[in-house]
């Protein structure tokens, strides 16, 4: 959490450098759009917001549509990605 509140004040991709839309193409234009990511000081937050929301569409903390299905394939039982990516005690998954 930023001390503005929400995370997604502190996004890298909010804050000007690339329009928000960039993040929503389809294909492999979704890999591209994922280097935004890389250096977002609120990734994991994106990214547990966007798994626990089931977000479909877009790329979110640095994963396609297509990891995101997988990594919710690979672990139904997750029922806080919050917890599991970004809390104190998180265990780190591995996207792939």
């Amino acid at each position: 959490m930023t001390h503005e509140g929400h995370w997604t004040a502190a996004a890298a991709c909010g804050q000007g450098n690339v329009s928000p839309d960039a993040l929503f193409v389809e294909g492999s234009a979704q890999r591209e759009a994922r280097a935004v990511c890389m250096t977002c000081p609120v990734r994991l937050e994106c990214l547990a917001d966007a798994l626990d929301n089931r977000m479909d569409f877009g790329v979110w903390g640095g994963m396609t549509e297509r990891e995101r299905r997988a990594l919710l394939r690979r672990r139904p039982e997750v029922r806080s990605w919050r917890g599991e990516l970004v809390s104190p005690d998180a265990v780190l998954v591995a996207a792939r």
